[in-house]
């Protein structure tokens, strides 16, 4: 069992984040839970700050303003005590098991930097769920959303974590290039069996639009902020990219162990 610790970005969150809580305690590898506040206003701080007070293993963390979830998750990753990082929203919850099978498979595969947990798409519209496509595009959002995401903290590092940059703060998609980036050097591998990760339908969660802008159900609503988006995604992978081939070479060739 690889000790590993969970990072939970965290705004205005407070309807969710107890539940979110109870299934990574529920994960004997979890041996941090690091709950970093985005600048919250409602009750979040105090929910996290309650956890931590009951388990040790719960460690708050505060940013003073909102600066979006991928400077949250980094500064999560910053203050991590153990090498292997998992990623959870604050919304998302875990299922029986998950960080098992992700470390099992990590503890194996010594040249492999991460792993992807399959998604369990709850309460979504039926509409979408029905759909002929909903398989293949949800087996497509799981191997890019950050709850689906257990990878060696010095590879998410070299790889340079989630991109800040303020396009992805006001447009979302933070979690493309370091996927990409993952697919490109490694696979970015994912199970494809059994649910390890619950994602909760709300109203305009990104999923859903990703869903119904790609079964048809509507159209793109700014089409030229998405080529940009796009655009700026491919640039910080290739760079993602070339930064770990450097450090490939730094440490003796591509059979470096990650």
């Amino acid at each position: 069992m690889l000790a590993t610790s969970v990072i939970i970005p965290c705004f205005n969150a407070a309807a969710t984040l107890a539940r979110t809580l109870d299934s990574c305690i529920g994960q004997p590898e979890a041996k941090q839970i690091i709950v970093v506040d985005d600048g919250s206003t409602d009750g979040s701080q105090h929910i996290a700050a309650r956890y931590a007070a009951q388990c040790a293993r719960v460690k708050p963390l505060l940013l003073n303003q909102n600066s979006g979830a991928a400077r949250a998750r980094n500064w999560g990753a910053m203050h991590a005590d153990f090498d292997i990082l998992a990623f959870l929203d604050a919304d998302d919850e875990y299922l029986p098991g998950a960080l098992h099978d992700a470390t099992s498979f990590l503890a194996g595969n010594p040249h492999q930097p991460s792993i992807r947990l399959n998604i369990e798409f709850c309460g979504f519209p039926e509409k979408i769920t029905s759909h002929p496509a909903f398989e293949k595009l949800g087996g497509l959002l799981a191997g890019t959303v950050p709850s689906s995401l257990v990878i060696r903290r010095p590879a998410f590092m070299a790889l340079g974590g989630f991109p800040s940059d303020e396009i992805f703060r006001t447009a979302g998609g933070e979690d493309m290039p370091l996927s990409k980036a993952l697919f490109t050097l490694f696979g970015n591998t994912r199970f494809d069996g059994r649910k390890a990760v619950r994602m909760h339908f709300h109203p305009r969660i990104h999923a859903e639009r990703f869903f119904s802008i790609n079964m048809g159900f509507s159209a793109d609503p700014a089409p030229e902020q998405t080529a940009a988006l796009i655009a700026e995604q491919m640039r910080i992978m290739q760079r993602a990219v070339n930064g770990m081939q450097t450090l490939r070479e730094l440490l003796n060739g591509p059979a470096a162990k990650i």
